[in-house]
């Protein structure tokens, strides 16, 4: 059972969703035609004396649009109900008994039945009343030529045929309601997960701003008066200084736009300006103020935004990890943009999957040696250990490859291909 503004070359019931429903009508109107066809034509002729050839062709014409029905109940409407009253007319020119039913026999009375239940179940409120008003009109015509008379069994047709329209119009109206329950329930828990996303969302900015970025600001201001505060620092511990607080303001602004995203459903913030390959120099040089020198080789091309940002965050993971667990080791980051790869012998293509065989690519390379000294521990405990998922995750993102892993004279190594032309991302 389908909606009425489904399209009308779909069978009765396609729309239930258990496959026995869906069957069931094309097996009542193959019982219906292969029942009707043979009786009808037996009784016109054996007892209402019919002639032979004229009551087949009436058979045929009552019988066989029932498989029709199926798919288009109207269309076999048209061509039942004109049957059904030529029927009845072709009975005036036999004398039957006063007995027999007349205008219309009972196997036409259990067609036009079953017909109607299909009008009912597919078309419009308004198309079943004229149905049946069609039906009384053609039943109440017909009576002014009643050759026995015309009672109320004569009626059936209308009546029978009323009332398989009502019980199908009920039932089609009784599967909308519970198709658009259905909907709305789909839209209202769809509305649920969004609310209890955005809330989520909320909380976790709310925790972000309270406990992050407060320590931040705090950073940020005792670091920036730390020259007025402390008398007579060493140039060197000034610039230290200096250096702390130009990276605390950087990670706020970063903060402030994270929160923003988290907290506007419609992710205004990611309009923003993202870092890029640009931006990874000044990442380099805060690390090595913190850690010691650190060698760099950047990368002046032209990069799609999503590989910038990637090869950007990647390279500050990196360099995160090695200020907490080789800080002052030798660290080299490199940038660099190869040509058309394929020949499989890169430990690194192999390493990350399928990254053989592509054209240009962003390399971005993050190599670190043992630390200078052994220590008791990193220098951040608790770690989340997210990083490493993180940088596979935005490697994935662009269809890029990723290898990590330590070496074997100690250190560490990340090593990320990043594909340039379009067809690489898709």
């Amino acid at each position: 059972m389908e909606p009425v503004e489904a399209g009308r070359s779909r069978a009765v019931l396609a729309g239930a969703s258990r496959r026995w429903v869906r069957g069931l009508p094309w097996a009542l109107a193959f019982v219906l035609s292969v029942a009707l066809l043979p009786t009808t034509i037996v009784v016109l002729t054996a007892d209402y004396g019919l002639n032979g050839a004229v009551a087949g062709g009436l058979a045929v014409a009552q019988a066989a649009p029932l498989l029709l029905a199926v798919v288009r109940p109207l269309q076999a409407w048209y061509v039942v109900f004109l049957a059904d009253v030529a029927g009845a007319l072709a009975l005036l020119s036999v004398d039957f008994e006063e007995r027999l039913l007349w205008p219309f026999p009972p196997m036409e009375l259990v067609g036009y039945v079953g017909l109607c239940l299909a009008l009912g179940l597919r078309e419009r409120r308004r198309t079943l009343v004229l149905v049946w008003l069609a039906t009384a009109a053609a039943n109440v015509g017909l009576g002014f030529a009643a050759p026995h008379g015309f009672g109320a069994r004569e009626l059936l047709f209308t009546i029978l045929g009323g009332v398989a329209l009502l019980l199908g119009g009920v039932l089609r109206d009784r599967y909308e309601v519970q198709r658009r329950l259905a909907e709305q329930e789909t839209i209202s828990e769809a509305e649920r997960g969004r609310r209890t996303l955005l809330e989520e969302r909320a909380r976790i900015a709310r925790e972000l701003h309270d406990v992050v970025a407060h320590h931040m600001s705090v950073i940020t201001v005792q670091a920036d008066t730390a020259e007025y505060r402390l008398r007579a620092l060493p140039p060197d511990v000034r610039e230290e200084f200096t250096s702390i607080a130009s990276t605390a303001r950087e990670s706020l602004g970063e903060m402030r736009r994270l929160l923003g995203v988290l907290r506007n459903e419609e992710a205004h913030g990611e309009l923003v300006p993202q870092p890029g390959l640009a931006q990874i120099g000044q990442l380099v040089e805060a690390t090595a103020r913190t850690v010691g020198p650190v060698e760099f080789s950047p990368c002046e091309a032209e990069v799609p935004e999503a590989v910038g940002l990637s090869a950007y965050r990647i390279v500050q993971e990196a360099l995160a990890n090695v200020v907490r667990h080789a800080p002052g080791a030798a660290t080299r980051v490199s940038l660099s943009v190869d040509g058309p790869v394929g020949d499989g012998d890169d430990p690194d293509d192999r390493a990350g999957g399928d990254g053989g065989g592509r054209g240009e690519r962003l390399t971005v390379l993050v190599v670190n040696g043992p630390p200078p000294r052994p220590r008791d521990g990193p220098l951040e405990v608790g770690g989340t250990g997210h990083g490493l998922v993180g940088m596979r995750e935005r490697v994935r993102l662009v269809g890029g490859t990723l290898d990590v892993g330590p070496l074997p004279a100690g250190g560490f190594r990340v090593a990320a291909h990043l594909p340039l032309t379009e067809k690489d991302f898709t």
